[in-house]
């Protein structure tokens, strides 16, 4: 059998991080993920996909993306239910991610702290955004122009 989920979109909220008794972190989100097609009025709904995260990458997901990142999940659905206070039967789907990509550059997205921890001008920051390394492909901002008929496959 087969339960592989994969899904590209913004975060709604910042990660709710909290630890289970034993310790163990689990982090809390929901992804908005655009609709390929528009409706009616021309413009594109969303889906809002809840999904759970745990141990140290629930902590480093946590740290690393805020309300607005654009990231990249992998994962698998998962049903569970539970007894609510009131006593009704509460059923709940969400995707348990095993693995998860940032998919663009720290304060690029709308979240205020990113923004405030880089509004240092880039010149300002170390070595002005280039890589003393020699690496073509460290990460300057630029982007590299590779024809086709430059790749080996």
């Amino acid at each position: 059998m087969l339960n592989r989920v994969c899904l590209t979109g913004r975060l709604t909220k910042d990660v709710d991080l909290r630890y289970t008794q034993s310790g163990t972190a689990v982090g809390s989100l929901t992804l908005a993920v655009n609709r390929l097609f528009t409706n009616q009025q021309g413009e594109h709904e969303a889906d809002f996909i809840n999904c759970v995260i745990w141990r140290k990458s629930a902590e480093n997901f946590a740290n690393f993306a805020h309300k607005g990142s654009l990231v990249g999940i992998d994962g698998r659905i998962q049903t569970r239910n539970y007894e609510s206070q009131q006593g009704q039967r509460v059923y709940v789907t969400e995707v348990v991610v095993d693995n998860f990509a940032l998919l663009e550059p720290r304060g690029k997205s709308n979240n205020s702290d990113d923004q405030q921890r880089d509004n240092v001008p880039p010149q300002r920051k170390g070595n002005g955004g280039h890589s003393n390394s020699g690496d073509p492909f460290a990460n300057s901002g630029d982007s590299i122009d590779i024809s086709d008929d430059s790749l080996p496959f």
